[in-house]
């Protein structure tokens, strides 16, 4: 079983910048794919961005160009780098490992970013 601990959320005025920090739990997290979800008031959660365990990077449409993912395998760290936020990049962001359409592990208690002026 893997746990993830998200951090590094707050609050920020349009066009800033924060950096998000994933610790996960367990021996095998450089095994895994990492992804960065994030579930906006009244909305569903979403997957926004990916890093496998060899580095290949995807994003979501909403977020490419301005949101970089990475990792430390031996630290078991994922990051999020953002920049250039807009309001509408509120919304509470979580770390876990994709599977599919779906994901492998039970949730973290997230890390609010609010995003306005």
């Amino acid at each position: 079983q893997v746990q993830f601990v998200e951090s590094g959320g707050g609050w920020v005025q349009p066009g800033g910048s924060l950096r998000l920090s994933c610790a996960a739990s367990g021996s095998i997290f450089s095994f895994y794919p990492m992804g960065w979800y994030r579930q906006a008031p009244g909305k569903q959660r979403e997957l926004i961005a990916v890093i496998t365990s060899g580095g290949t990077t995807t994003y979501a449409d909403s977020v490419k160009g301005r949101f970089t993912i990475s990792r430390e395998n031996t630290k078991k760290v994922a990051y999020l780098q953002m920049n250039s936020l807009k309001p509408e990049d509120t919304a509470v962001y979580y770390c876990n490992v994709p599977s599919g359409s779906d994901w492998r592990f039970g949730w973290g208690q997230g890390t609010q970013v609010t995003v306005s002026s």
